[in-house]
């Protein structure tokens, strides 16, 4: 084993990155943003509290006994509610996790147990499956008091059980609501990073002084690139689509078609414009991927693709509005899941400004010739 060449050669490797000034920053940059993303989103993990809303309609002593058995849970807020529209709507409208009803025999059927022991009684709760860990976790919350408040009226037989409904019916799973925010990532990754590798690399290697002696606008270069750009959104739009309902049994709702067609567009003008903007400001082709990851990697983990808002600190939620890839995430699962045509409309407009601005100021940030 040649140990001098090994030297050697570690030693120039080592100099060549140092060399390369913005190289340095990425690379340690991504460990950073790494912990300090993951850090932030985990760190509340323990001091997190879960919102119950409970639609009391018994309204007896029986009842009453439960809810403060409910109250004294320390993890959990208790509202009581009085909603005259359907439980389902009403979720929607406070963006619930999920919604306990009490019905109006509960405290008559627990009287009637004393001599009737076969008599039992359901209390109901309504859950939002696309926020899997709050529902989830209220669930067992409200299944362990059920089995506590059991045991101490009866000793252990079960009077009272609960009845799960979803609050957009049976038919729909986690995965129906996870697939439009990889749609929405998927679009962002190729076309930031197919932007800036496109534009760096075109760069270095004097393409973009070329085309200034070739009869073609650059308007027409940079509206070329974007078709490209969407034409890849729209395959991998319809790959993702067909693979989870062929693979994963995905409800996927066609009311809001035109809806979905214009996110995908807007989606793709949009991170093709951050792309360029990121394009514009990278030098060295080596550093791109790693520039392009500096903003799409925080955008991925606090926009709610793989982690519900829910789950995060209130200061990650608020920057989360203010991130693109969430309103595209968002719209998405209104108007392939909620079918919701104003909040459809709502996080749209959103994605159709910011893909404006973003796409005007990348044009007007690429250049086709060094500065």
């Amino acid at each position: 084993m040649n140990l001098k060449f090994i030297i050697h050669d570690l030693k120039a490797s080592i100099r060549t990155w140092l060399r390369s000034k913005g190289t340095v920053f990425w690379t340690l940059l991504f460990p950073v943003l790494l912990i300090m993303i993951f850090g932030a989103i985990f760190s509340g993990v323990d001091d997190t509290s879960y919102e119950l809303h409970v639609q009391d309609l018994d309204e007896s002593t029986w009842s009453g006994s439960y809810l403060d058995m409910l109250r004294n849970i320390s993890i959990l807020e208790v509202k009581t509610i009085e909603t005259t529209e359907d439980i389902p709507s009403y979720m929607k409208d406070q963006d619930l996790a999920g919604v306990l009803v009490i019905p109006d025999t509960f405290g008559e059927t627990l009287q009637q147990s004393f001599i009737d022991q076969s008599s039992t009684v359901n209390v109901t709760f309504y859950h939002d499956p696309s926020k899997q860990t709050s529902s989830s976790i209220l669930q067992n919350i409200i299944s362990s008091s059920l089995y506590e408040f059991n045991m101490g009226i009866t000793g252990g037989n079960r009077v009272i059980g609960m009845d799960q409904i979803s609050n957009l019916g049976d038919e729909f799973e986690y995965i129906d609501f996870f697939i439009p925010g990889i749609i929405g990532l998927t679009i962002m990754t190729s076309c930031v990073y197919g932007s800036i590798e496109r534009n760096t690399k075109y760069r270095k290697d004097g393409i973009l002084r070329k085309l200034l002696t070739m009869p073609v606008s650059r308007t027409e270069w940079i509206l070329s690139k974007m078709l490209f750009m969407l034409f890849l959104s729209f395959i991998s739009t319809i790959v993702i689509i067909s693979v989870g309902i062929v693979v994963w049994d995905m409800h996927v709702a066609l009311d809001l078609i035109l809806f979905v067609i214009g996110l995908v567009i807007s989606a793709s003008f949009l991170f093709s414009g951050l792309g360029m903007i990121i394009g514009r400001f990278v030098k060295e082709e080596e550093t791109a991927d790693m520039a392009g990851g500096a903003i799409t990697f925080p955008m991925m983990f606090l926009a709610g693709t793989f982690f519900p808002l829910e789950q995060m600190p209130e200061y990650l939620r608020i920057i989360a509005q203010i991130l693109p890839l969430y309103y595209v995430n968002e719209g998405f699962r209104n108007a392939m899941i909620y079918t919701d045509i104003d909040k459809t409309i709502y996080f749209s407009s959103f994605v159709f400004v910011f893909a404006l601005i973003f796409f005007v100021i990348g044009v007007f940030l690429t250049r086709w010739k060094e500065d």
